[in-house]
């Protein structure tokens, strides 16, 4: 008998031959269950593996429950865990994104789906994926109801992938946050990033990389930490805090992502208003200031394209700035003052 008439079970498979090996993402999809499993409560139903997720749609204490959708990607931070070896955080970076997209219209998260593209499957790679996305649900309190892997060799480059999700939460529609109650003389609050998050990571990749010729394992200048390392940095998750506000003090949030400050803040403020926003009322990380050094970098960009040490802003009013900087441990960096909209920086 020749090897062309061997059994399957003996040959390898055509498919797998071509790049995708459907019999090792089955294997992969079977061992999954204990990471998603711990992200599920009583509103999941049915069994891991099925064609569609179910979750039971039971909101109690709520008059008008509205739910509130949400998808997105890492970018280029994905070069960064490629160049690392390391895949577990940006798991958690895509979790916590958009979770905190979802948050600044005040809805606490329900489930999640992520989509895994890649050129081949690697086990390892596979489950510090699923180990930060799971890990990344269980402290939203957000259920990892399903997800997608596709194997596409030809699409990807070697031992490269794509990584997206996306979410789904609820809020009373009675207590929505949209930005229409803000006031002229309102507070604008700045939450502290942990670094770059999720966004600028072409720019920082062009700068540390092409111009400055470090290498992910080379030590950041004036500092300890390898560049990698520090690019990988957790997005935060601020859902968690947010919540704990007391319900109408908060008038408006905006999570500060690709777009920076100048840009994401318009998104909720009303017409008749502006934001003035002191960049000295808090320290820059050095790695924004290392970035605009070595990269000359306009300033004015950088508050554009990176988020420069304030990844969530909260908008309050006066009488209730104290206590909201309190729980939020938040910083005041602005005001709301009459114009047209738009977010104008005090140097």
């Amino acid at each position: 008998m020749t090897r062309d008439w061997l059994p399957l079970s003996k040959k390898k498979k055509a498919y797998a031959r071509a790049g995708v090996d459907v019999d090792l993402a089955n294997k992969l999809k079977r061992g999954i269950g204990a990471f998603v499993r711990q992200t599920h409560g009583p509103q999941v139903l049915g069994k891991i593996g099925g064609f569609g997720g179910l979750f039971r749609a039971s909101f109690p204490g709520m008059r008008d429950p509205v739910l509130v959708a949400s998808v997105d990607g890492v970018g280029t931070k994905l070069k960064i865990a490629f160049a690392m070896n390391k895949h577990d955080t940006v798991g958690m970076d895509l979790v916590n994104h958009c979770v905190n997209d979802i948050a600044v219209v005040g809805a606490r998260p329900l489930f999640f789906l992520d989509y895994i593209g890649c050129e081949k499957l690697e086990p390892r790679v596979f489950q510090q994926l699923l180990r930060g996305l799971s890990r990344a649900c269980r402290g939203a309190g957000c259920a990892l109801l399903g997800g997608e892997t596709a194997q596409m060799p030809g699409m990807y480059r070697k031992s490269e992938y794509d990584l997206a999700g996306c979410i789904v939460g609820v809020v009373d529609r009675t207590k929505i946050v949209d930005g229409s109650n803000i006031k002229l003389g309102d507070v604008v609050l700045g939450l502290a990033s942990n670094g770059l998050h999720t966004n600028g990571y072409s720019l920082a990749r062009k700068i540390l990389f092409e111009k400055m010729r470090l290498k992910p394992s080379s030590r950041l200048p004036g500092s300890t930490i390898a560049v990698g390392e520090e690019l990988l940095r957790v997005h935060k998750n601020y859902q968690p805090l947010l919540a704990k506000v007391s319900i109408g003090v908060i008038r408006g949030l905006a999570h500060i992502t690709g777009g920076g400050l100048i840009d994401n803040l318009p998104r909720i403020l009303p017409a008749n208003c502006d934001a003035v926003i002191d960049t000295k009322s808090w320290r820059v990380p050095s790695i924004f200031q290392i970035l605009q050094k070595n990269g000359n970098v306009d300033v004015q960009e950088m508050y554009q394209v990176f988020n420069m040490g304030i990844g969530m802003v909260a908008i309050v009013a006066e009488r209730n700035a104290a206590s909201a900087m309190s729980v939020l441990r938040a910083k005041r960096i602005g005001w709301i003052k009459s114009g047209t909209g738009r977010v104008r920086l005090k140097f």
